[in-house]
C-alpha cells in the first residue's frame, strides 16, 4: 500500500513565524505602559492570527508576516486614539475594542479564503497601481479616528468612554470587513517588497560591512587620541554636567561616536582649544568617509543592476 504524501512546509515558514512573533513580541513590551492586559492581549493575536492564516494559505508565509506589522501599527494607532480620546475606558472596554477590528478581519479572510487564495500567496508584489484603491478604506478608518480626537468624548464618564470606544472599533471592524480584498492586497504587498529591499540590502553586504568597519576604526582611532591628549595634560580637557571629567577609555569612546555621529548630546564636552580642533577633524573625516562610503554603496548596486538578469513581467 503506498505512502501518503507527506506535506511540505512552504519555504522559509520558520523564518516568518519566528519574525510574526518575534515583532509581536517586542510590540507587546513596549505596549507594556498600556496595563496588563494589552501587551498579552498583541501576543494572543499575533499567535492566532498567524495560525489562522498558516491554515487557509500555507504558501502565503510572507502576508503572514505582513499581517504582523499590519498588527503592529494597529496597536500602536490603538493604543495612542485610546490614551487621547478614551483614556478613562474601562480595560474590559478596551479589549472587545481591540479585538473586534482583528476578529472581524480574519473571519472575512476565512469567508473570502477561495477569492483571496491567488493574493495571499502571491510571490511578487502586485501592480503598484492598485494602491490608490486603498483611499477606499483607509480613508473612512483614518476619519474615525480624526473625529474620536476631534470630539470630546475623553470628558465624558467612565461607562461612556468604554461605548465609545467599542463603537468607534466596531465601525472600523465594519469598514476593514467591507474592503477585505483591499487589506490582504496591502499587506502582501508590504511583506514582499520588505522581502525584495532586504535581498538587495544583501547583496549590498560587502560594501556596507567594510564602510562599518573603517567606520569603527576612525572612532576608536580618535577615542584613542582624546584618551592620549587627556594623559598627557595637566589639567581635565573635558567637562561633563557636574563639572571636570576624568575621561575614562569607555568615556572617550563614547565621546568619539556622538563627535563623529555629529549628535553632539552635550553630556561630554571639550573644554580645550587643542581637543575642540581634533573634535573638528574627526567630524570633517566622519563626513568625507560617510560619501565616500556613500559612493561605493551606489556604485556596488549599479555592478549589480548591470550583472542581473533581466526580470521576467508578472503575468
Amino acid at each position: 500500500m503506498p505512502a501518503s504524501p507527506r506535506q511540505v512546509l512552504p519555504e522559509g515558514w520558520l523564518r516568518s513565524v519566528a519574525m510574526t512573533l518575534g515583532f509581536g513580541l517586542v510590540v507587546a513590551g513596549g505596549l507594556a505602559d498600556q496595563g496588563t492586559l494589552f501587551p498579552f492581549l498583541v501576543i494572543g493575536v499575533a499567535a492566532l492570527g498567524l495560525g489562522t492564516l498558516f491554515l487557509l494559505f500555507p504558501h502565503g508565509m510572507h502576508f503572514a508576516f505582513g499581517t504582523s506589522a499590519g498588527l503592529a501599527v494597529y496597536a500602536c494607532l490603538f493604543a495612542v486614539m485610546g490614551r487621547a480620546a478614551f483614556p478613562e475606558a474601562p480595560a474590559p472596554a478596551r479589549a472587545v475594542a481591540f479585538l473586534l477590528p482583528v476578529a472581524t478581519f480574519l473571519l472575512a479572510v476565512w469567508w473570502r479564503r477561495r477569492s483571496l487564495r491567488l493574493v495571499a500567496e502571491a510571490a511578487h508584489p502586485f501592480d503598484l497601481g492598485h494602491l490608490p484603491r486603498m483611499a477606499r478604506w483607509l480613508l473612512p478608518v483614518w476619519a474615525v479616528g480624526a473625529f474620536s480626537l476631534a470630539l470630546p468624548v475623553n470628558r465624558l464618564p467612565v461607562f461612556e468612554q468604554g461605548v465609545g470606544l467599542v463603537g468607534a472599533m466596531l465601525v472600523i471592524a465594519i469598514i476593514v470587513a467591507a474592503s477585505v480584498r483591499g487589506v490582504v492586497l496591502l499587506l502582501t504587498d508590504m511583506a514582499l517588497i520588505t522581502e525584495e529591499l532586504a535581498a538587495r540590502a544583501a547583496r549590498m553586504l560587502v560594501p556596507v560591512v567594510a564602510f562599518l568597519a573603517m567606520y569603527a576604526m576612525l572612532v576608536i582611532l580618535f577615542a584613542c587620541f582624546y584618551r592620549i591628549a587627556q594623559g598627557l595634560s595637566m589639567v581635565p580637557l573635558f567637562h561633563g554636567p557636574s563639572g571636570p571629567v576624568p575621561l575614562p577609555f569607555p568615556d572617550a569612546l563614547y565621546f568619539s561616536l556622538v563627535t563623529q555621529a555629529t549628535v553632539g548630546y552635550g553630556d561630554v564636552t571639550p573644554h580645550d582649544d587643542g581637543i575642540r580642533l581634533l573634535a573638528s577633524l574627526q567630524v570633517v573625516a566622519g563626513q568625507v568617509l560617510l560619501l565616500f562610503g556613500f559612493a561605493e554603496i551606489m556604485r556596488t548596486r549599479r555592478v549589480l543592476a548591470a550583472e542581473a538578469p533581466p526580470r521576467r513581467s508578472s503575468e
